[in-house]
């Protein structure tokens, strides 16, 4: 599958209607699992006065939540259009519009717009991209302190996991695809631009979460 599909995919699969629901959701019950100790976890290390660049924000829930811990602005890029003008939505009844710049498409295709920041955060976005080592080569180089990122196990059980899931979407007709990279080689090409392992915990069955330190 090329990015550009799986882009188009990406726009039909996250649409208004999934974006007011996962909305709903973060109103009712705040951050995912995983998403959550991603956050606990930045939050740990210290983010007060940094600048955020979120790839794939969805309706915004991480640069929401780091407002309150105290970052001083944020970049959102999202592939849906639906997505992003959700997450501007709940930036300006949160008050936080005038912090963010939001970019809608392809984040390897427009990177060079887009400003380095302090913190690079990618949560369920590495598994959703075809093209891993260009996305996570260009999103690396954007990282000044920080690369976070939640992705799935990569594992004899995750692996069929994923091919049965994604035969259900070629049987309903849905372009979108999940891919399961070998983590190995994001940390190889982390540890390339610069970057050691702080921390990788496992969140759930299917997921984990990583942080990195330049």
């Amino acid at each position: 599958m090329s990015c550009c599909n799986q882009c188009q995919a990406i726009e039909d699969t996250f649409n208004q209607e999934t974006a007011e629901g996962d909305l709903a959701h973060y109103h009712r019950h705040g951050p995912s699992r995983q998403t959550k100790l991603l956050l606990e976890s930045l939050r740990t290390l210290g983010v007060n006065g940094l600048t955020l660049l979120d790839i794939g924000g969805g309706v915004g829930v991480i640069q929401h939540e780091l407002f309150k811990a105290g970052i001083r602005e944020a970049i959102d890029v999202d592939a849906s259009r639906a997505y992003m003008n959700t997450a501007r939505k709940e930036s300006e009844r949160q008050g936080n519009a005038e912090r963010v710049r939001f970019y809608h498409g392809d984040f390897v295709q427009i990177a060079e717009q887009i400003e380095p920041a302090d913190i690079v955060t990618l949560d369920r976005v590495i598994c959703c991209y075809p093209d891993m080592p260009v996305l996570v080569s260009l999103s690396a180089q954007r990282a000044r302190k920080f690369y976070a990122f939640v992705y799935p196990r990569d594992s004899w059980w995750t692996r069929p996991l994923g091919r049965l899931g994604n035969g259900f979407l070629w049987l309903t007709r849905d372009k979108f695809r999940f891919f399961i990279h070998p983590i190995r080689e994001v940390d190889s090409i982390l540890r390339a631009n610069g970057f050691r392992p702080h921390l990788q915990r496992s969140a759930g069955l299917i997921w984990q979460v990583a942080i990195y330190i330049r």
